[in-house]
């Protein structure tokens, strides 16, 4: 009933620098779910360890998901009466789950003495445990009833309906003040996470690390690109060959940032969806075209008016 599938592409900076990918991505399928996560390592020099935090983080959610799908009727009963209310008893799970895990990683191996060389005594014991594994996650689910999604830190969940329309039902990070980036790491963690919930089953979930976001001029390309790829989901081996093949270019020439991205889409929904999905390809095309040609024009009358000011300052 549910197929998908996920990349995680390092990004072009990263190789440069001799540095690991700090993203990374999982996708689980059964009879009753689909599952599609990715997470981004933050990276900056106290978050050392954060390309395990990232491991740790899709490791946490495909388990946490798994152990609420252990009796699938209640849990989708008890979703449908009060979804916020199992959705946050699934996100304290997950954080239960990765902080368990980097504790026992840490447990195991000890900050080394390359690990601590660039900090000051100071610095280092201002940092705490959880901080050094710091990372994002973004999870999405496909249910037999409903579809629903959790995010906490930047980065992107596209939604495509059973219409082929592409939606961003969490739109940034505004749970977290401006100057605090929302990650697993913090200590009131479950107080940032974003959700929704709809109780309606979606054709195609999408979740992304914001280094794919980032490479795309406007919001209403980066929808498009997914309606796009969603229009060759039919034809699985080359729709996953050509996803890696574009990720790589896009972490090559667009923000060279690591890149990760997870699908998860509903066979017997595709089956209808397929031709609705290239309709909307072309309607998008024509859209596309129509915003271009807006942005030409505005192009054009600012050059206009700054070629009058000229002749007006010359002319005084």
């Amino acid at each position: 009933m549910y197929s998908g599938l996920y990349h995680t592409i390092i990004g072009q900076s990263h190789v440069a620098k001799g540095t690991v990918c700090q993203d990374a991505s999982g996708f689980r399928a059964t009879e009753y779910y689909a599952l599609a996560v990715v997470a981004d390592g933050h990276g900056s020099k106290k978050h050392f360890r954060s390309d395990v935090g990232s491991k740790f983080a899709v490791a946490a959610t495909l388990d946490a998901v798994a152990e609420f799908y252990e009796d699938p009727e209640e849990f989708e009963s008890n979703l449908e009466e009060d979804p916020k209310k199992v959705i946050r008893k699934l996100e304290k799970n997950i954080i239960l789950r990765w902080n368990t895990a980097v504790r026992e990683h840490f447990r195991q191996y000890p900050v080394t003495d390359a690990e601590r060389l660039p900090f000051t005594d100071e610095q280092f014991r201002a940092i705490r445990l959880e901080q050094i594994y710091g990372t994002t996650l973004i999870a999405a689910i496909l249910g037999r009833e409903f579809t629903f999604g959790i995010q906490i830190g930047d980065g992107s969940l596209v939604v495509i309906d059973e219409d082929a329309e592409a939606d961003m039902p969490i739109i940034d990070d505004e749970s977290a003040p401006a100057n605090l980036t929302a990650s697993m790491c913090n200590s009131n963690a479950i107080d940032l996470f974003n959700s929704f919930y709809m109780p309606d089953q979606a054709l195609a979930v999408f979740v992304s690390t914001d280094g794919l976001y980032t490479s795309f001029r406007s919001g209403e390309d980066f929808l498009d690109y997914h309606t796009i790829i969603a229009s060759h989901l039919d034809k699985p081996e080359a729709f996953n060959a050509v996803v890696k093949k574009n990720l790589t270019k896009r972490t090559h020439f667009g923000t060279q940032d690591d890149i990760s991205l997870s699908v998860a889409y509903n066979l017997e929904m595709l089956d209808d969806g397929i031709m609705e999905l290239k309709k909307q390809v072309e309607r998008n095309k024509l859209r596309a075209e129509m915003r271009r040609a807006e942005h030409q024009a505005k192009i054009a009358k600012q050059r206009l008016k700054h070629i009058r000011r000229l002749q007006e300052t010359e002319e005084s």
